[in-house]
């Protein structure tokens, strides 16, 4: 079985369509993050958007960039999904490397780490967390959106099973959502309770 990755092209180019089957709260949570990064990012400021895979998070945020004349910085270290979002995005300039290169990040008002920080290496979580709140400006946000560690007992059963319910509901195949979930192992590590 194949390591599930965002490096090869099939997952990048139906990736629109494949998180929000995956998640059919996408959306709803999209909008939030771009309504909590107003409520941080003053005039002039700079938005790091790691992860930013297609450039859904930008269409979200595009008009309040327009309006603040905000800096917004692409990153995502798949060449797929920085080909697409260069595609769908021409004049912005996504920044392809491993999201853990720090050096290359310039202190931020807001960043947003959406369904991102579980694909890191677990060895790195942590340290690069540490790191991303130090390039923050005072007053600005981290905003993370990702998987957590499941609580124990009956009301993690019943999330995950909730969870291949709608993914069921919005038309995914069972074989698909088995086999995504075991192509995961040791590849989707979700962020433990000592990095949140």
């Amino acid at each position: 079985m194949k390591d599930w990755t965002f490096k090869t092209d099939g997952i990048a180019n139906e990736f629109d369509s494949h998180v929000r089957e995956q998640l059919p709260w996408y959306e709803l949570v999209t909008e939030s993050v771009a309504y909590i990064a107003r409520n941080y990012v003053p005039q002039n400021g700079r938005i790091y958007d790691i992860g930013a895979s297609t450039g859904n998070m930008l269409v979200a945020l595009k008009e309040l960039i327009d309006e603040r004349n905000i800096t917004y910085f692409p990153v995502d270290e798949s060449p797929t999904m920085c080909e697409i979002f260069t595609k769908n995005h021409p004049e912005y300039n996504i920044g392809c490397f491993d999201v853990t290169s720090i050096d290359l990040i310039e202190p931020f008002d807001v960043a947003i780490i959406m369904l991102t920080a579980m694909f890191l290496p677990v060895k790195k979580q942590e340290e690069f967390m540490r790191n991303l709140y130090d390039k923050m400006n005072k007053g600005g946000a981290i905003i993370i959106v990702d998987k957590v560690c499941d609580e124990d007992g009956y009301f993690s059963t019943v999330m995950k099973r909730l969870t291949m319910y709608w993914k069921l509901k919005n038309g995914a195949k069972a074989e698909d959502i088995l086999r995504k979930e075991l192509s995961l192992s040791g590849i989707q590590r979700q962020i433990g309770r000592a990095h949140v």
